[in-house]
C-alpha cells in the first residue's frame, strides 16, 4: 500500500486508541468533578459507567479536528456536508423512512403481543419524551454521521476500496454502539475507567445478546454507508440514522415487555436486539441500493 494512503488507516488507529484511552482515563476525573460541582444532584449519582460512556464521547469529539486533519481531508465536502447549502429535502426523506421502517417494527410487535403500551404516562409526559426523543435523534444523527460516515467512512475511502471501507467503518459503528455500560465499582479510581473497558464487551459472550444485535448494528452501518455513497452527501444518511435513533429512545419509553414473547425475534426495549427489526433493516437497505448512483462532476 502506497504510503500515501496507508495516512488514513494509521490515522484511525491512533485516533481510536485517543479514543478508548483517553475517555477511561478521563471518565474517573469527571466523575469526581461533578462530585464536586453538583454533589446530591441527578448528575453526580449517574453510574459511573454512563460516566465511561460520556468520556468516549467527549474525547472522540474532541479528537476529530485531529483526525480528521491526520487522514487528509481538508474540505467539508471531503466529510459529505456543505454548509452553504444543507439538503434539508434529503434529511426529510431519510428521516421519513428511517422512521417509517422502525415504526412498522414496533406496529408488528405491539399487535402481535411482542410488546405492551405502557399505560402509566400521562399526556404530557409521552409529550415531553416524544420532543426530548426527536431533538436527541437530530443531534445523534448530525454527529454520529459525521463521525462514522464523513470522517471514519471518508478517511478509510482514501486507502482501500469503497466496500472494504463501507464494510470496515460499519463493524467499528457496530462495536462501539454494542459496548455495554459496565458495573460502577465500589471506589472509583484513577484506573477505574481502564478497569471497566474490558467489561464493556460482556455481551459478546452470549450468543443471543451478540445475535441479531450485532449484525443489526452492522447492517445499519452499511445501510448509512451505503445513502452516503450513492448520494454523494450525508444528509440522507443523517435522515434515516435520526429517525431510527428517535424509535431506538422513544420505544423503550412507549411499551414494555411481555414475559411470554420471545425476545430474540421481538427486541426488548432497545429493539434493535431482535430479528423483526433485522428484517425491517434489510428492507431499508433493498431502497437505499434503489437509488440512482451519484456521479461527481469533472470538476470534483
Amino acid at each position: 500500500m502506497p504510503e500515501g494512503r496507508g495516512r488514513p488507516l494509521l490515522a484511525l488507529l491512533c485516533y481510536l486508541l485517543v479514543v478508548f484511552a483517553g475517555g477511561a482515563l478521563l471518565a474517573p476525573w469527571l466523575h469526581h468533578l461533578l462530585q464536586w460541582i453538583v454533589p446530591g444532584s441527578q448528575l453526580a449519582a449517574a453510574p459511573f459507567g454512563r460516566i465511561v460512556n460520556r468520556a468516549l464521547l467527549i474525547v472522540a469529539l474532541l479528537g476529530l479536528p485531529f483526525f480528521v486533519r491526520a487522514a487528509g481531508i481538508r474540505r467539508w465536502a471531503d466529510v459529505g456536508v456543505d454548509p452553504r447549502r444543507v439538503g434539508w429535502r434529503r434529511i426529510a426523506a431519510g428521516f421519513a423512512m428511517g422512521f417509517t421502517s422502525l415504526a412498522a417494527v414496533c406496529s408488528i410487535a405491539l399487535a402481535a403481543g411482542g410488546r405492551t403500551l405502557r399505560l402509566d404516562r400521562t399526556p404530557g409526559e409521552l409529550a415531553a419524551q416524544f420532543l426530548g426523543a426527536l431533538a436527541t435523534a437530530l443531534v445523534v444523527g448530525v454527529i454520529e454521521e459525521l463521525l462514522f460516515r464523513g470522517a471514519i467512512y471518508g478517511g478509510l475511502r482514501r486507502a482501500m476500496p469503497w466496500g472494504a471501507a463501507l464494510l470496515a467503518s460499519s463493524a467499528i459503528y457496530a462495536i462501539v454502539h454494542f459496548l455495554t455500560r459496565p458495573v460502577s465499582p465500589d471506589v472509583v479510581r484513577w484506573d477505574s475507567g481502564l478497569r471497566a473497558l474490558p467489561t464493556m464487551l460482556a455481551g459478546a459472550a452470549d450468543l443471543k445478546t451478540l445475535i441479531p444485535a450485532f449484525l443489526s448494528l452492522t447492517l445499519a452501518g452499511v445501510v448509512l454507508g451505503l445513502a452516503y455513497q450513492r448520494t454523494g452527501d450525508l444528509y440522507a444518511s443523517i435522515g434515516i440514522h435520526a429517525g431510527w435513533i428517535f424509535w431506538l429512545k422513544f420505544y423503550g419509553l412507549l411499551t414494555r415487555s411481555v414475559p411470554a414473547a420471545d425476545a430474540w425475534f421481538w427486541g426488548t426495549r432497545k429493539l434493535v436486539d431482535g430479528w423483526l427489526a433485522f428484517a425491517a433493516l434489510v428492507v431499508v437497505l433493498g431502497i437505499v441500493l434503489s437509488l440512482k448512483r451519484y456521479r461527481p462532476s469533472p470538476a470534483h
